[in-house]
């Protein structure tokens, strides 16, 4: 077939098709169902739809990293790469994003459920000897909540499927319930003063800064003295650098904290031309953390100080940070914004750590009444009223 469609707007289109059925009735036939499609507007979104209905999962995943590229930070691109790479494409590479319901998700979890993890040899934040224990130990089953983590990916890779229209609508992904919140480490007041006597004296104003500001690691790496106004002793974190990429803070927005006399005594010690990051190489480039790795474990070991099972790493600092101001009695909401946690959920982690603070709660209850909370009175005056 060989026609013009005349659109209703003055447009010609030229249609060259060959015709499924290879008759003058057939192709008569098939050139009516081309007009009624060119003038429906559905001419050719058949064979789109096909074509969409087919895209599989691995097809697909360096599209949703397009979209997470566009719209997440660098660091949870990474991730989601990595969850890609390790969990959702082996599993659901070849099918069809359309093929995947709950019987499959629910097959997935299963699975997911009796997996290793590998990760562990990979963590950034680990010495050779730590890696070597965990190696002999051999490899633990994923957790809960890193099950939830893949899990939470697949949803939004569906989603945005959905959002782009190559799937008509996505199965509810259903996460484990009844997660325990992770534990974590931190090091006392009298550790805290050991590691960082015990550092060498370039690296003690960056674990005072680390432990007694709560920084994230990219946080502190990405420091600059514009940052940091002495006079009034206060910090602006204003960026991370993470793998070498400047991004805004975790949580999506800047914050202040508030600096210790001590960390703005040593801020001026460590004062230096060496450009514009507070924390930096000989060159004037920022650190990385495979850099700074070493340096703590250092001080750690001169300090004397040890876990039975893992080892402190500079996020262990900041737990410390948050540790210390819970135990210090300083109310969670003051925590969370001092810490830059997006929810108060994420602070209540270091609740149980303020052991005054339930204590003080039920003394209240052995004050002596004021007249005006004069109970027997207020109930005797409400009875002669009634009468």
């Amino acid at each position: 077939m060989d026609f013009v469609f005349h659109h209703p707007d003055g447009r010609k289109q030229r249609v060259v098709k060959s015709s499924p059925v290879q008759t003058r009735r057939g192709a008569e036939q098939y050139e009516r169902e081309l007009r009624n499609a060119l003038l429906n507007g559905t001419f050719g979104k058949e064979k789109q739809k096909e074509e969409c209905c087919a895209l599989t999962v691995a097809k697909f995943a360096p599209r949703f990293l397009t979209y997470s590229e566009n719209n997440n930070k660098h660091s949870s691109v990474v991730s989601k790469r990595q969850i890609l790479d390790d969990h959702i494409v082996p599993f659901f590479g070849e099918m069809a994003l359309d093929a995947i319901g709950p019987a499959q998700i629910e097959d997935f979890k299963a699975l997911m459920r009796k997996k290793k993890s590998a990760a562990h040899a990979r963590k950034e934040n680990a010495t050779q000897s730590a890696i070597r224990k965990r190696k002999a130990a051999g490899p633990k089953a994923l957790s809960l909540k890193t099950i939830n983590n893949v899990l939470t990916v697949l949803s939004k890779l569906l989603g945005v499927a959905v959002e782009q229209h190559v799937i008509a609508q996505a199965p509810r992904v259903k996460l484990f319930g009844n997660v325990p919140k992770p534990t974590f480490d931190f090091l006392s007041f009298e550790e805290a003063e050991r590691v960082v006597d015990m550092a060498e004296p370039e690296w003690k104003p960056v674990l005072l800064v680390a432990i007694k500001t709560g920084l994230r690691q990219g946080e502190i790496i990405g420091l600059q003295w514009h940052d940091v106004d002495m006079k009034r002793g206060l910090l602006h974190v204003r960026r991370a650098i993470w793998r070498g990429v400047t991004d805004i803070p975790k949580g999506g927005r800047e914050r202040t904290v508030e600096l210790p006399a001590s960390v703005v005594d040593a801020l001026k010690a460590h004062r230096h031309l060496r450009g514009a990051y507070v924390f930096c190489l000989d060159d004037g480039k920022p650190l990385t953390a495979h850099r700074m790795e070493r340096p703590l474990q250092r001080s750690l070991r001169r300090a004397g100080i040890t876990r039975e099972v893992g080892i402190i790493g500079w996020h262990d600092l900041r737990h410390t940070y948050g540790s210390h101001l819970a135990m210090r009695g300083i109310p969670l909401k003051v925590i969370q914004e001092l810490m830059g946690h997006a929810t108060i959920d994420m602070t209540e982690r270091y609740a149980h750590l303020s052991p005054d603070t339930r204590r003080n709660a039920v003394r209240v209850l052995d004050l002596p009444l004021a007249p005006a909370c004069d109970t027997g009175a207020t109930r005797t005056e409400a009875v002669a009223n009634h009468a």
